[in-house]
This record gives structure tokens, C-alpha cells and sequence, in this order.
């Protein structure tokens, strides 16, 4: 008989296939759908979760890699990967994660999958190992992504990392009951969790965690409750505003999900990341362990909290939509310290205040109040600009044609919309940047930081550009994806990651009639909703793939060199320059 948690992810697992443009291979879609259970907590977007998974021909027998480093997913750019990084920024003790994921839709666990990824490891996870020769072995997604790793793990090493490495093991089988995991498996799996904690000894912890129906299941049924309570000692209130001195026993409490680790969704708004061990977030630290030091609140602005709604009842506030939207550094070192201290310590009985904002459902003054609390103390202009006008018109204009514009990263995805309506700021940013501008190496190589330059973001977001444009724009970067990874292209997950860009600008460049250098050209195809898909993608491809070819026998480089560099793309615009003017890419 069939198990219902079998019968129930399928009927998930079919529905989102059902929201796709182009249905992508079985297989595939349940790689991305256990990845994204693996990594439920960590609340990645859709691209980001897209971007690490990576199964196909010489993959290690892993179907994803994320790392992290204090709880930061990285990418390519990520600041830590590059040779001007200051060390001095992270804190002592960070942590370091590696989250290695297979997904299959087998309806059990087996001993080939954990020896063969066992096997990969050890060389995958060892600094020892030279990436040429990584490459012989493996595809160059598993040693790009493996690479994070090993380039953090050695540009930390000074700081003492803790390093933890997760083997997440899903299928469509059953963990518990009959038919279950069988000892073997069992067995395999701890000398796997052993074979982990030797990676760095004394400092790595090894972990193995098989995810089945029922898990997966539970998982994706499961959504960040934005509705939670925070107790207080005294309070005084003004009309929708509150301000409160809280106990740090019980903030902790309210930042903290059940198994202790940090609620990471509420600081979705927040302008800022974590900075770690810079000088501020020092003082905080030593004066809430310092039992000779004044009052935290007294030493510290405190907390600032938006949420739609609040009621008290016996001395505790419980607040809908809650957002903590000022008092990151504060909260994670708070956090981070008193984890790592008894339950008796005297510093749980100190107390933060609390400012507790309820701004209804306007997210025009929520915006206004992030930019208020956030500009007490230097803050980069990007950082900011999820709250600017130009965004908020984005999402409204989008809001409007069913589209969803996640300026608050996971808002539409935690409230149940379909993640193919769905587009981050940075995939529209990347999108802009390859059609609009036609610099898809810089999409491709930066990923993250594409913002971070005053001169690229306004370039890409301004009161110029029509807001038809950017809806343009993201519906047909997203009919460039679902065509690349539909079950007819076949396109693998690395051709995906380096050319989904520069086919977007192939296209966009086809569909225009001439090379594309100012978002305002594409205001024409975006007025008349001339959908990306006229220019023939597939003709496109075909064009685009044997230009890459002879490019990789030309200079030998990598495929990802190539992807990320200036020179190709600028021979791809002079060749499409000349045959544009006597016809279609051949």
C-alpha cells in the first residue's frame, strides 16, 4: 500500500511542475525541491537555491553544495572569496558549514549513494587538493562550489572556524517504521559523519540526516510563522508605538527558533548583514559579559521592531509580521554570546530596549521607518535600496500583472505565491545588466554584488526607464531559465549557470535588431509585450553554444573564465553587429 506522505509530495512535487512554463525533467525538479527542504531554515531564495544545485555528468554523486560562513550563504563574489578581504571583519570561532545534498526519487536509502559521496569527499574537502586536478575527476560546478570551502577554510584559518559538514540524504522512501533505513545504511552513515569530523581535526563536526516522505513533506508544508510574543518588564505606550525594556533571557527567547538557532527570517528587512568581530559589535560583547559594566540598555540604541499588528496581554507583546528592522548587530551578538553561557549566567537578567513600530499593512511607512532608525549610524547607500521609490513602483507595477518582486526577500514565498512569479532584486538587476546594458559576463560573475556600485544601480533602476521595462525584463529572463532547463533543451546545470545570461542577451539582442547598450531600447518590445521567446531561443542557443565552443578551443581557458569575462561577450556583440545587418545568428 501506498504511503500517504508518498501519495502527498507527489501532489506537491506535480503542482509545482504544473507552475512552470516548461516542465523540467522529474529528476531535476526533485532536486530542487529537496534542496530546498535540506536548507529550509536558512530561507534562500529560489535563485539561490537554483545556483547550488548541480547534479548531472561527473557530479560527485552530489546533486547540491551551499556553504556558509556565520550563517552567509556564498557566492562567487562574496567578499570573503576575494584577495582585498579583511580578516579582521570576521570574529573568532565563525562558522563554517558545507550542506552536501543528493536527492533521489527512489522510495529508499542505499549504501552506494553514502560510499560514493564518501569517496568524493575526500578529496573535494581536502586543501591539499589542486583544482586542475579536481577538474580531471569532477564537473566544474562540484569544484567551483566545493571551492568555496576550501578558499574560506583557508583565508580563515586564523580566525579558528568551527567547521561543520552536513550530508542531507533525500528520497521518496521512509526513514522510521517498516521498510525503513536498513543497519547497513545506518552504519555507513557514521562512519560517513567520522570521515567529516577528521576534515579539520579538533574544530569539524560531522553530521548525516536522511530526509524521506514524510520529512520532505512536512517541510514544504511548513512556513516562518511572522506571528510571535516577546515578554517584557516595563513598557510605555503611544498610540501604535511601543517602547519596552526586555529581559535578554526573553529576547533571546524571541530570536531564537526551537532548536536555539537564530530566527533568521525576521531581519529579512533589515538593511544591514551581520558585520561579526568589528569594534562595535566587540563592545557589545564585552559589556554584556562584563559584570562590573553599566546597564546594557543603557549602553547600547537598542531595537527596533515593525510588525502590522500587537496586542499585550500580562506583560507580553504579540506582534503579526514581525521584522526586526534596526538592532541586527545588536541581536546576532546577543545571540552569539549568551548561547554559549549557563542559563544561570547574570547576563540573561540584563535587559535591551525595545521600540515596537506598528505600521499596519503600508509598507510605504515601513519604509519610511527603516530609512529613519538606519541613518543614526553610517549605512552604504545600497543598502537602502530595497526602500527606495523606484523598487516600491517596481512592486506595485508588478503586484498588478500577477508578477511578484520580492524587495522584501521571501515576503510573496513565505506567503504562499508561486516561486515562477516570483523575481528577487538581484535577478532582476542581472537580468537588466545582460539585456538592457549587455554585460552578461557581469551577471554571471556577480552575482551579489551587482548592487554595491552607485554608478551599476543607477544605471539599472532609474525614474527613466519605463516601468514596463523591468516586467519585461524579468518575464523574459525567466522564459530564458525554463527554456534552458525544460526536458526538450536538456541543458546541463553548469551550461545553465554559465550561458542563461548571455542567451538572454543573444535574444534580446535578435529580438531589438541591433546590439542593446540603454534599458530605453527595449522600451518598444516591452510596450508591445513582445515576448523574449520571438527571438527563437533555440536557434539562439545553437548560435550561442558554438560560439562558446570555439572560444573554450581558442584560449583554452575554462568555462567559467569565459563566462565571466569581458572578451567574449564583446566578440559575441561584433559578431551579432555584422550578421544582424545581413541576418539571423547562424
Amino acid at each position: 500500500m501506498t504511503d500517504n506522505e508518498v501519495v502527498l509530495l507527489d501532489q506537491i512535487l506535480a503542482g509545482r511542475q504544473q507552475e512552470r512554463v516548461k516542465a523540467i525533467r522529474d529528476d531535476e525538479a526533485f532536486e530542487l525541491f529537496a534542496a530546498e527542504q535540506a536548507l529550509h531554515g536558512r530561507e534562500l531564495s529560489s535563485e539561490e537555491i537554483a545556483d547550488g544545485t548541480i547534479g548531472g555528468t561527473n557530479d560527485a554523486a552530489l546533486d547540491g553544495v551551499f556553504v556558509f560562513v556565520g550563517g552567509t550563504l556564498l557566492s562567487e563574489d562574496s567578499e570573503v572569496l576575494q584577495s582585498d578581504f579583511k580578516i579582521a571583519s570576521v570574529p573568532v570561532g565563525v562558522k563554517i558549514e558545507v550542506w552536501l545534498i543528493q536527492a533521489k526519487r527512489s522510495t529508499s536509502f542505499t549504501e552506494t549513494a553514502i560510499e560514493k559521496v564518501a569517496d568524493a569527499s575526500r578529496r573535494l574537502l581536502r586543501l591539499s587538493e589542486e583544482e586542475q586536478d579536481l577538474l580531471q575527476l569532477y564537473s566544474g560546478a562540484v569544484v567551483l562550489r566545493t571551492g568555496f570551502f576550501r578558499k574560506a577554510l583557508r583565508v580563515l584559518a586564523v580566525r579558528h572556524p568551527k567547521v561543520e559538514v552536513h550530508f542531507v540524504y533525500a528520497t521518496r522512501g521512509r526513514t522510521g517504521g517498516d521498510n525503513a533505513i536498513n543497519t547497513k545504511v545506518k552504519i555507513k552513515a557514521e562512519e560517513l559523519e567520522r570521515q567529516f569530523s577528521e576534515v579539520v581535526l579538533g574544530s569539524t563536526t560531522g553530521f548525516v540526516e536522511f530526509l524521506g516522505a514524510a520529512e520532505l513533506w512536512r517541510r514544504a508544508s511548513t512556513v516562518p510563522s511572522y506571528t510571535t510574543e516577546l515578554t517584557y518588564q516595563e513598557n510605555a505606550t503611544s498610540g501604535n508605538s511601543h517602547v519596552a525594556l526586555v529581559k535578554l533571557r526573553d529576547y533571546v527567547s524571541f530570536l531564537s527558533e526551537q532548536d536555539g538557532s537564530l530566527r533568521r527570517h525576521i531581519f529579512d528587512w533589515n538593511v544591514r548583514d551581520y558585520q561579526g568581530d568589528v569594534e562595535v559589535n566587540r563592545e557589545i560583547h564585552e559589556s554584556l559579559l562584563d559584570p562590573g559594566a553599566p546597564e546594557f540598555w543603557w549602553l547600547n540604541n537598542g531595537v527596533t521592531i515593525v510588525c502590522s499588528r500587537a496586542t499585550v496581554v500580562s506583560k507580553t507583546y504579540s506582534m503579526d509580521d514581525v521584522q526586526v528592522v534596526n538592532g541586527l548587530q545588536t541581536s546576532h551578538t546577543i545571540h552569539n554570546a549568551l548561547r554559549s553561557v549557563e542559563e544561570t549566567h547574570f547576563a540573561f537578567d540584563r535587559t535591551v530596549l525595545v521600540r515596537i513600530l506598528v505600521t499596519g499593512d503600508d509598507p510605504a511607512t515601513r519604509d519610511k521607518v527603516i530609512r529613519a532608525t538606519n541613518r543614526q549610524t553610517t549605512v552604504p547607500a545600497a543598502s537602502l535600496r530595497a526602500t527606495d521609490d523606484i523598487q516600491r513602483d517596481i512592486e506595485a507595477y508588478f503586484l498588478g500583472h500577477d508578477w511578484f518582486y520580492d524587495r522584501r526577500k521571501n515576503f510573496y514565498r513565505n506567503s504562499g505565491k508561486s516561486a515562477e512569479r516570483i523575481v528577487s532584486i538581484p535577478l532582476l538587476a542581472q537580468a537588466a545588466m545582460a539585456m538592457g546594458l549587455s554585460r552578461p559576463d557581469n551577471s554571471r560573475a556577480r552575482p551579489s554584488s551587482l548592487l554595491k556600485r552607485d554608478d551599476d544601480y543607477r544605471k539599472i533602476f532609474s525614474k527613466e526607464v519605463p516601468v514596463e521595462v523591468y516586467l519585461w525584463l524579468a518575464e523574459s529572463q525567466k522564459a530564458v531559465d525554463a527554456f534552458l532547463s525544460s526536458a526538450e533543451v536538456g541543458s546541463p546545470a553548469a551550461e545553465r549557470n554559465n550561458l542563461k545570461f548571455h542567451l538572454a542577451m543573444v535574444a534580446a539582442t535578435k529580438l531589438v535588431g541591433r546590439p542593446i547598450h540603454s534599458l530605453l531600447q527595449l522600451e518598444r518590445a516591452a510596450k508591445d509585450n513582445i515576448p523574449i521567446t520571438n527571438a527563437g531561443l533555440d536557434t539562439c542557443l545553437a548560435f550561442l553554444r558554438d560560439s562558446f565552443a570555439k572560444a573554450l578551443k581558442e584560449t583554452g581557458g575554462t568555462t567559467d573564465k569565459i563566462a565571466k569575462g569581458p572578451a567574449f561577450v564583446d566578440s559575441l556583440v561584433s559578431q551579432m553587429a555584422k550578421e544582424l545587418s545581413s541576418g539571423p545568428p547562424k
